[in-house]
């Protein structure tokens, strides 16, 4: 591989894990994107230059010569980019992220985290479970960026395994060549790249297809997928409820969520969950199985990892915790599903407050094909506050707006209103619980949204 890395859409959560890894072997590293964000900020300081035009005249000299350097880039960046169209047409060598990560999970044995939804958490759990047993360790490359790091990405050369968190969009998972294949769920999704629900469930049962002969695939129960895995490969499943892998004997205590872990290899008692919220039970489970299949597991290791994992940023994220009194969490759930796990999550918790959640749909296509179900998920708050499509990479639908979720939603107190409205919107609502959701950039509210209501 060449020493000089162009990153086009340098900015990404994905593409900032890869960015820090050939910079920490040594590689000249640079890159682009959109606009700058907190996560570009961190990598300006770490030495990753990246600018915010996509003129090529800003291509630093150093990156300009196709001898010495490759460009990655992220599918969500259009062929009219200037500078990825220079590249190309100077016969530069040009690849998709997905292709430099599956060039890693071929030199090392990776556990490659796939679904719907669940895929960032149970990959960071299966991450800080390795990284804290000394016998394995691991390399991580990471959706979100995991609290007990403040990175998310992890650095060990002297490990054989690779955490990998694998993307479905623009089928980017079919790349990789997984040790261990862990697959949460296949709610339909990415309908604007997939098309129908059938093309999306034949990507993952190509995915399955993928892994090594003498690896594992580990399946949430009661997936509508028929995977295709070779003769030689393992399958195992798990839930929260039964399976090959589950829990066992749960207990709520104050805040507290402690559960067995039962698996082939036996039993692990009393396992306290970091971050306690009812969905976490699963996926923790997720994250113990894949570990529990190397021959470096160790029970007393995995136990402690679970209880100190902090969790991801963006997923179940406390902002405002009073003693007896508000409380404000953020989750990165932008999926129907996600969202209702999210707020039967957050009513768990607190079973006798009142729940308002705050929602941004993430793209409008994901709002045209599911927009009852985002509006049957909202119907299970006490109040609703939804906002405007965060548009991402899409242009406007016609015809498509929030309006199409908010007139569906089955809530007496329910709001529509702009993003710049959310701060005194909140800040003059008497809420208890506050749940704000979603993938698009309301997060950036929050600091000040916690100022003002703590005011």
């Amino acid at each position: 591989m060449k020493n000089n890395l162009y990153f086009v859409g340098a900015g990404g959560i994905g593409m900032a894990a890869l960015e820090r890894y050939f910079k920490a072997r040594g590689c000249n590293v640079a890159g682009y994107d959109r606009t700058p964000s907190d996560l570009t900020r961190q990598l300006g300081e770490e030495g990753i230059d990246i600018v915010f035009d996509d003129d090529p005249e800003l291509i630093p000299a150093q990156f300009r010569d196709p001898a010495t350097t490759m460009v990655v880039y992220t599918p969500a960046v259009p062929d009219s980019h200037r500078g990825l169209s220079w590249f190309r047409s100077n016969g530069f060598e040009v690849v998709k992220r997905a292709a430099v990560l599956g060039a890693v999970t071929r030199s090392s044995k990776s556990l490659c985290f796939a679904g719907t939804h669940g895929k960032t958490t149970t990959s960071s759990m299966a991450a800080h479970i390795l990284n804290s047993t000394p016998a394995a360790g691991c390399n991580a490359f990471l959706g979100g960026i995991l609290r007990n790091y403040n990175s998310n990405f992890i650095l060990n050369e002297q490990s054989a395994y690779s955490v990998i968190e694998a993307d479905e969009f623009d089928r980017s998972f079919h790349h990789l060549t997984p040790y261990v294949a862990v697959i949460t769920a296949t709610d339909p999704d990415h309908l604007d790249i997939y098309g129908t629900e059938e093309a999306y469930l034949e990507s993952f049962a190509r995915f399955t297809e993928l892994i090594s002969p003498d690896g594992f695939l580990i399946l949430h129960t009661g997936l509508k997928l028929h995977p295709r895995v070779k003769e030689s490969v393992k399958t195992y499943f798990y839930s929260k409820d039964d399976g090959d892998f589950h829990a066992a004997d749960i207990r709520h205590e104050e805040g507290r969520i402690i559960f067995d872990f039962i698996y082939p290899g036996g039993i692990i008692r009393d396992i306290e969950l970091g971050v306690p919220v009812e969905i976490n039970i699963e996926n923790a489970v997720a994250a113990l199985a894949a570990c529990s299949l190397l021959p470096e597991f160790d029970a007393e290791a995995a136990r402690e990892a679970i209880a100190t994992y902090s969790g991801a940023k963006r997923r179940f994220e406390f902002y405002l915790k009073e003693p007896g009194g508000r409380v404000i969490i953020d989750d990165y759930a932008h999926h129907p599903d996600e969202l209702k796990a999210s707020i039967r999550s957050v009513k768990a918790l607190y079973p006798n407050r009142e729940l308002t959640v705050a929602f941004q749909p993430h793209l409008y296509t994901r709002t045209r094909d599911f927009a009852p179900e985002f509006a049957e998920a909202l119907s299970m708050a006490d109040s609703v506050v939804l906002l405007d499509i965060y548009p991402a990479r899409e242009l406007p639908i016609e015809g498509v707006t929030s309006k199409i979720i908010f007139d569906d939603i089955k809530c007496e107190k329910k709001q529509l209103i702009c993003k710049d409205d959310l701060i005194k919107t909140i800040k003059n609502s008497n809420f208890e619980v506050l749940l704000t959701a979603g993938a698009g950039d309301m997060v950036e509210l929050m600091p000040e949204l916690v100022n003002q209501v703590t005011k």
